[in-house]
């Protein structure tokens, strides 16, 4: 069977093309040797449950360890009835699994003990499994999210962690080391557990190890699965350009580096004789992936949180759209729900950072769609054929229709209205001028100065257009000093600046500015 890249349920090494995570198993079996029960608390799709199905393989192969593999998402909505019916839901999961795995002696003792009634009996079953089984068993249970609102759940986990005490006491027999998968960390799930919708905090699983294994991949990983690939189609690219490219778009996002490899192989390079990939086939990708009518599960799931949590909508806003350096600190609430979801992370400053340019760019395309639904003044102009000449797109004339613009409809707007949306609506302002010619990106920016860097290319033409907030002649030289840095990146000689100026008494001016070697024209907003 040819292999193919990934992008859908677990991968497997026979089948897919995949990176080498063997150090990362490593220390995950090490916490296994050592007795450790412990979550694997990562967003969707970050190959958690790959990750469990190749430690599942790795401890079949050893003498003393038996991994035991289930998922929560095997029990329905009928086995949270009750107690007998949740216990008769996760002992025909184990069933399910020793029959797989021709474990008869197991299978047998769990078909044998009938239907438990209670969790009493669950404790004596465990007890007496762990005990007939000549290694030590690994309980691994996937996608415990489908469980978490749930007062038995929590029993279950209350019973697991008593049987760990004691055994560890030598007063009982257990599982060795239980490990849990799913979005959420067991510590800290919210549960429903009374009829009016009152929650609270539950404590069960306290005696969980942390888990510092990171599962995202890095570019010398992602190196791998290149290689594996092209070893395999008989080519020679640059690997290691690739690679960084795909980590420079992904962050390692494990889905997102398999869907961009799926993209180049299946949709960009067939296009041409070469087989051999280019850097420039990752930046296609990205273009693909990232379009706003590109639909994907993770997308949805990104988007839903957002917009099912106006905390964190607003939070997110404030990074992406105004420039925000908010810190990053696990123990606020919306920033551990945006970390949770795999959208923040914490940058090597300390700050809230996008976790990567896909996410940054799905989203800032998604908040300029709300706005475009919902605020009046919308222009005639966009698709004007003045935008465009020989040479491209006309960036200084985009700038002044929009600063003529922005004079008509909101200069009587407050401060506080125009800090807030005032880049978005040039954003909004900007799209349908190159929809279906070009493509803009928003490059991330972590920094104490709240600026958002824009790259469009169009017709094989880059601009960058830096937009800042006017504080001032120093700040001003200091961001003139940012944005020829920025240009030389992309070895261009010209750039543009958006200042936006919240004083009442400002001036809607312009200005050419030769700044070191570059030339650049501002606009004042």
């Amino acid at each position: 069977m040819e292999k193919e890249f990934n992008d859908t349920g677990v991968c497997v090494p026979s089948r897919h093309y995949m990176v080498n995570t063997s150090d990362k198993i490593k220390s995950i079996i090490q916490l296994i040797e050592k007795g450790k029960y412990f979550t694997i608390s990562r967003p969707r799709q970050f190959g958690k449950t790959t990750t469990l199905f190749l430690i599942m393989k790795k401890l079949f192969k050893t003498d003393e360890y038996l991994p035991v593999r289930i998922s929560f998402e095997g029990l329905t909505t009928e086995n949270y009835a009750n107690e007998k019916k949740f216990l008769a839901g996760f002992c025909n999961l184990l069933k399910r699994f020793f029959r797989s795995q021709k474990l008869h002696e197991l299978l047998d003792y769990t078909e044998k003990q009938g239907n438990m009634e209670n969790f009493d009996q669950l404790n004596s079953f465990i007890t007496n499994l762990c005990s007939i089984s000549t290694r030590h068993i690994v309980l691994m249970i996937d996608e415990v999210d489908k469980s978490s609102n749930n007062q038995l759940f929590l029993d279950f986990l209350a019973l697991l962690r008593t049987k760990f005490l004691d055994s560890m006491e030598g007063q009982d027999t257990s599982f060795h080391s239980i490990i849990m998968a799913g979005v959420h960390d067991i510590k800290t799930l919210k549960a429903k557990i009374r009829p009016d919708d009152e929650r609270k905090y539950n404590s069960p699983w306290n005696i969980a190890s942390d888990f510092n294994v990171d599962l995202s991949f890095s570019s010398h990983e992602i190196e791998t699965m290149l290689n594996d690939y092209s070893h395999e189609k008989n080519i020679n690219p640059d690997i290691r350009a690739i690679a960084q490219k795909l980590y420079y778009y992904t962050s390692g996002y494990p889905w997102l580096v398999s869907k961009l490899c799926k993209l180049i192989d299946e949709n960009i390079i067939t296009q041409r004789k070469n087989k051999n990939w280019l850097a420039a086939d990752v930046e296609a990708g990205f273009r693909m992936i990232a379009d706003k009518a590109y639909s994907a599960t993770l997308f949805d799931s990104l988007i839903k949180n957002l917009e099912n949590n106006n905390d964190l909508y607003e939070l997110v806003f404030q990074i992406i759209i105004n420039g925000r350096s908010l810190d990053f600190s696990i123990d606020d609430p919306v920033i551990n729900l945006g970390h949770l979801y795999g959208i923040l992370v914490n940058s090597e400053r300390g700050r809230c950072q996008i976790h990567n340019r896909i996410f940054e760019q799905r989203i800032y395309a998604y908040m300029m769609s709300k706005v475009q639904r919902t605020k009046s003044g919308n222009v005639n102009e966009y698709g004007s054929p003045e935008f465009y000449n020989v040479s491209g797109l006309d960036i200084r004339l985009v700038l002044q229709r929009f600063q003529t613009f922005m004079k008509e409809h909101y200069s009587q707007k407050d401060a506080k209205f125009l800090e807030r949306e005032g880049r978005l609506l040039f954003l909004s302002y900007l799209r349908p001028i190159i929809n279906g010619r070009g493509f803009d990106f928003k490059e991330p920016n972590v920094s104490d100065e709240r600026r958002m860097d824009i790259v469009i290319t169009y017709e094989n033409q880059r601009y960058v257009i830096e937009l800042k907030i006017w504080h001032g002649p120093k700040y001003h030289q200091k961001g003139l000093k940012q944005l020829s840095a920025y240009l030389d990146t992309y070895q261009l000689k010209e750039g543009y600046l958006l200042i936006y100026d919240f004083n009442k008494n400002k001036d809607y001016k312009q200005e050419q500015i030769i700044f070191e070697d570059k030339e650049i024209f501002a606009v004042w907003v």
